[in-house]
C-alpha cells in the first residue's frame, strides 16, 4: 500500500485489485498531493462570488481578460485523431451492457458518464472503470439470459466524463482528506489507458464538467500536463471539451478555451445544467424566476443566446461547437405518441445545425437515424467551423434576459415534485439514469425541479390555473402523495422516504444546496462501509 492512502470500503473487491494498483495510487496520490490546494481555494472563490451576487452584483464579462478575447491571433489545438467527425454523440453510463450497446450504436462518439448518468457507488465507479479498461482492448464481450452482447468494428471513438470539481471520493483518502472525485476519475482511466488508446490510434478524451471560471478551465490543463510528463506521452495528447452549464462559465467561454488551448477539443451547450445553475446563481433575484420546466425551451431568450455566442466563440477559435442532449426517448407500443416525440427530437436537432453546431448529443441507440439525417443533410463536411457566426452580437443583458413565456402551473409543480423523488430515490439504489415519463432523467433534470420547487417556494409564487399559492406545507403534502405511488424494484420505500424528507427539508431552506448530488453522497459511502470520519454529514 502506498503511504499516506487509505481505500476505505471493501466493495467491487476484483475491480479494486484490477485497478487501485500501487503504481496507480501513487500517481493519484502525487496528483491529490499537487492540485487539492488549487481546487479548495476554486471552490471557496465559487462561494465568494455567489455572496456577491446575492448582494446584487451582475454577471459581466471579465475585464481583466479582455484582452484575451479581443486577440484573434491564438487558435486551439486541431482535433485529436477520431475526434474529427463529432456529428452524433450518444452519452450514457458505463455498466457494460450500455457501454457495448453505445460503441456499436452507429454514433461517432461514445460520452462514457461517470458523472451526472451515474449514481457513484464505489461499484459503479470501479465496475465502469473495468468495463471502459476492457472495451479499449476489444474484450468486453459477454452474455446475459442468453443474448450475446459483442462489440462490433469500428466502434464510436470513447470520450470519458469525471465527476464535477466539487464532488470529492470519500472511499479514498491521502493524507488524511478524501481525493477530488473529478481526479479519482480522470486518474483511473488515464493511467491504465492512455498508452493503450494511443497505440491504438486514438487518445485519452474528457468531457470537462460544471466548470465556473477559467481558472478551474487552468487547473485541468495542469493536470493534464502534469500527467502526461509523469507518464511520459507527448503533452497536447489529452483532449478536453467543456460543458458550458454554469451562467458563470457563459461569461468566460473564450479564456475557458483560452487555457486549454493545447488540449481542447471545444465546448458543448450543457442546457440541462445550465438551466438549474441559472437558477441557482440568481437565487437572490425574484425577476429570474421561471416557468414550468416545460416552458424553458432552448428558443427562449437567455438560452439562445448562450447557444449562439458558443458556436461563435468555438468556430473563431477552430474548435468544435457540440449541442445538447434531446431527452426524449423512444415510446414503444405507441405510434402516435412516438412521432410527437420523435419529431421533437428532429426539431431540436435541425435547429442546432442550422445554428452551425458541429455535432449533436442522443441519449437512446434509436434515435441515432433521426440525428445522424439531420447533420447528414445539412453539414456535408466533418464540421462546421467555417460558419463563423460573424453576425451574432450577445451582450450580458442577452445571457441574463429572465423573459420566458410561461406560466407556472399545478401540473408543473407536481411533474417536479415526481420528478425530484423519483431520480433521487433511483439514484440512491445506485441507478443514475432513469426514464420518466418518456424522457430520460439524470441528475441535471433533477437538480432543475429541486431547485425550481425552491424558487417558486421562496417568492410565493401563485400557480396560473388555480390561484393557489406554492408554499412548503402544500410541496409536503405532495411528496406525501407521490411518494407512495413510485416505489418500484429500483426504488425502494427506504429511499424514498430518505429523498422524501430531503425535498421537504429543500423547500425551506434559506438557499438552495449546490448539488443534490454533494447532499445525498453521504448515505451513498455509508452504505459502501466508510468509516464515520469520512464520510459526510447526511440528512
Amino acid at each position: 500500500m502506498v503511504a499516506g492512502v487509505q481505500i476505505h470500503s471493501q466493495q467491487a473487491k476484483e475491480a479494486q485489485q484490477q485497478l487501485l494498483t500501487e503504481d496507480a495510487l501513487k500517481f493519484l496520490a502525487a496528483l491529490h498531493r499537487t492540485f487539492e490546494s488549487t481546487r479548495q481555494t476554486l471552490l471557496v472563490a465559487r462561494e465568494t462570488i455567489q455572496q456577491r451576487l446575492d448582494a446584487g452584483q451582475q454577471l459581466d464579462f471579465l475585464p481583466e481578460t479582455a484582452h484575451i478575447r479581443a486577440d484573434p491571433s491564438w487558435i486551439c489545438a486541431p482535433p485529436g485523431p477520431g475526434l474529427e467527425d463529432r456529428r452524433v454523440e450518444i452519452t450514457g453510463p458505463t455498466d457494460r451492457k450500455m457501454v457495448i450497446n453505445a460503441l456499436n450504436s452507429g454514433t461517432k462518439t461514445f460520452m462514457a458518464d461517470f458523472e451526472d448518468a451515474n449514481s457513484p457507488t464505489f461499484a459503479n465507479m470501479l465496475n465502469g472503470q473495468v468495463n471502459l479498461f476492457d472495451a479499449i482492448r476489444r474484450q468486453i464481450d459477454f452474455e446475459s439470459n442468453g443474448k450475446a452482447y459483442k462489440l462490433k468494428e469500428n466502434p464510436a471513438v470513447l470520450i470519458v466524463r469525471p465527476r464535477g470539481w466539487h464532488l470529492d471520493e470519500p472511499r479514498v483518502t491521502v493524507d488524511n482528506a478524501p481525493v477530488s472525485a473529478s481526479i479519482f476519475d480522470f486518474a483511473l482511466y488515464f493511467f491504465h489507458n492512455a498508452k493503450e488508446l494511443i497505440k491504438r490510434g486514438s487518445g485519452p478524451y474528457y468531457y470537462l464538467p460544471k466548470m465556473e471560471h477559467y481558472l478551474e478551465a487552468r487547473l485541468w490543463n495542469d493536470i493534464f500536463n502534469f500527467s502526461q510528463s509523469y507518464i511520459g506521452i507527448p503533452h497536447g495528447t489529452i483532449r478536453g471539451t467543456v460543458l458550458i452549464e454554469t451562467l458563470p462559465a457563459a461569461f468566460q467561454m473564450e479564456e475557458i478555451l483560452f487555457e486549454l488551448r493545447t488540449h481542447s477539443s471545444g465546448l458543448n451547450c450543457g442546457r440541462w445544467d445550465y438551466i438549474f445553475s441559472f437558477i441557482k446563481r440568481r437565487r437572490a433575484d425574484r425577476s429570474a424566476v421561471l416557468p414550468d420546466r416545460k416552458d424553458v425551451t432552448m428558443e427562449v431568450g437567455f438560452m439562445d443566446s448562450y447557444v449562439r455566442l458558443l458556436i461563435q466563440t468555438c468556430h473563431r477559435r477552430r474548435v468544435a461547437a457540440m449541442g445538447g442532449m434531446s431527452a426524449q426517448i423512444p415510446i414503444k407500443n405507441d405510434p402516435q405518441a412516438n412521432e410527437v416525440a420523435m419529431n421533437k427530437v428532429r426539431a431540436d436537432k435541425l435547429r442546432e445545425v442550422t445554428n452551425g453546431h458541429d455535432g449533436t448529443w442522443i441519449a437512446h441507440p434509436l434515435i441515432n437515424g433521426i440525428a445522424m439525417e439531420i447533420f447528414n443533410k445539412h453539414m456535408l463536411g466533418p464540421n462546421q467551423y467555417h460558419i463563423r457566426r460573424e453576425d451574432v452580437k450577445v451582450a450580458a443583458a442577452d445571457l441574463l434576459n429572465t423573459k420566458v413565456p410561461g406560466t407556472v402551473t399545478v401540473e408543473g409543480v407536481r411533474s417536479n415534485v415526481a420528478t425530484s423523488l423519483a431520480y433521487s430515490g433511483a439514484w440512491l439504489g445506485g441507478n443514475g439514469c432513469i426514464p420518466l415519463n418518456y424522457l430520460m432523467e439524470d441528475a441535471a433534470t433533477a437538480e432543475i425541479t429541486r431547485i425550481q420547487l425552491w424558487q417558486w417556494v421562496k417568492y410565493g409564487i401563485r400557480v396560473a390555473d388555480s390561484g393557489e399559492v406554492i408554499t412548503a406545507d402544500w410541496i409536503d403534502r405532495l411528496v406525501d402523495e407521490i411518494a407512495p405511488t413510485l416505489k418500484s424494484a429500483t426504488i425502494t420505500e427506504e429511499n424514498l422516504d430518505i429523498v422524501a424528507r430531503y425535498l421537504k427539508a429543500q423547500v425551506r431552506k434559506e438557499w438552495p444546496s449546490e448539488f443534490l448530488t454533494s447532499d445525498l453522497m453521504g448515505y451513498l459511502a455509508v452504505r459502501d462501509g466508510v468509516p464515520a470520519q469520512w464520510q459526510r454529514s447526511v440528512l
